[in-house]
């Protein structure tokens, strides 16, 4: 697509008014706005909803960061359906988060802003569905953070969700909590984070960082092998020459993480990170087979070959409990050496693979691929 699609609508939603907003940590918010987008108009039935659920840094603006899903190439037709992006609670692109004003102090919540779930954003997002007038979605889907969200969908709202679409998400792994805690401590280890109440002055070294480490995370050895190998720096650093000699590796993941700090919020890094930590289906149910039973979607999961953040066998484990669940469960594998991002740019293998599910009737996929 030559151009960025602009959704239809792009509005705010006050979910809770004068009645507080409850946690599953036991904290409450006074007042809950979430920030959404639609692509495409809602049915006279109110069925043809998809709903995208974002990674860790995206928004409700899908086609910002997920174009080649829409169009002609793509499996998002805003003709057919209503695509929907909600920004999650806790994030910093418009919804409710550290940075909006908490009405207890008229000053923004900063460090005060409490844990979310997983479960919580999801809640929240179910409400908003009710104002839409939206009882049932044709399809929920995700990547990362958004796969979280959309088998948190699937087991909390089973009577909501027809399709269920998961992108390289399962709990994360230790090593993925690791990382995960090494990211936050990189940002309150930074002076100017100040606790958490850092104002409009952001902790852009920690934030920097932890975002270069999460890019490690992202990508794949042989991504970088192949892309940047042992180069010096482009920029004509000789690397053996000091200290600060960079290799063409270090100077992407120094820009990857100085360009980001311009976009997003460092105690929003910190909430999001936390909740991705903390999910876990089993939670508020008796067992994980009790979760998994609740689902009456399809459910599709996809791993990735070389993700080494929700490594595909991961992903292939939790399909085949899934199934002993007695859920109609199926794997699918993206072959690509692009790591955990490549849900992002493998769309073309992406859309082949998720193709047959999100169209299962015949004569719904024969009409999509006529239109391709």
């Amino acid at each position: 697509m030559s151009e960025v699609l602009e959704p239809t609508i792009e509005d705010d939603c006050t979910i809770t008014g004068s009645a507080p907003f409850q946690l599953a940590g036991g904290c409450e918010l006074r007042s809950v706005s979430l920030r959404y987008a639609l692509y495409g108009r809602l049915n006279r039935e109110r069925d043809n909803a998809i709903l995208v659920c974002h990674a860790m840094s995206g928004s409700a603006r899908i086609a910002d960061w997920w174009p080649k899903m829409f169009g002609r190439q793509g499996v998002f037709d805003p003709e057919r359906y209503c695509v929907i992006g909600i920004n999650v609670l806790g994030s910093c692109y418009g919804s409710t988060g550290p940075r909006s004003s908490d009405r207890q102090t008229g000053k923004p919540y900063g460090s005060q802003f409490p844990l979310v779930s997983i479960g919580d954003m999801v809640r929240a997002q179910a409400e908003l569905l009710d104002a839409l007038g939206v009882r049932r979605l044709h399809t929920v889907i995700g990547g990362s953070i958004g796969g979280m969200q959309a088998l948190q969908w699937a087991v909390d709202f089973p009577e909501r969700v027809e399709r269920c679409i998961a992108i390289g998400a399962a709990s994360l792994s230790p090593m993925g909590l690791a990382l995960n805690h090494l990211q936050r401590q990189a940002i309150r280890n930074d002076p100017a984070w100040g606790n958490g109440d850092y104002g409009d002055e952001q902790p852009l070294k920690g934030l920097a960082l932890a975002r270069a480490i999460a890019v490690c995370t992202y990508k794949s050895p042989e991504l970088f092998t192949a892309r940047f190998g042992r180069n010096p720096n482009r920029n004509g650093e000789e690397p053996g020459r000091s200290l600060n000699g960079r290799y063409d590796v270090a100077g992407y993941l120094d820009h990857q993480g100085s360009s980001f700090t311009d976009r997003f919020d460092a105690n929003s890094y910190l909430v999001l990170s936390k909740a991705m930590d903390t999910f876990d289906l089993t939670r508020g149910y008796q067992s994980e087979a009790g979760a998994l039973g609740r689902i009456s979607a399809r459910v599709l999961l996809v791993g990735i070959s070389s993700d080494w953040l929700f490594p595909a066998t991961d992903i292939l484990n939790l399909s085949e409990r899934m199934q002993w669940a007695g859920v109609d469960a199926s794997y699918a594998e993206l072959s690509s050496s692009h790591g955990h991002d490549a849900f992002l740019t493998e769309t073309d293998q992406l859309t082949s693979l998720i193709s047959p599910h999100l169209f299962e009737d015949a004569a719904e996929l024969a009409a999509e691929v006529a239109v391709c």
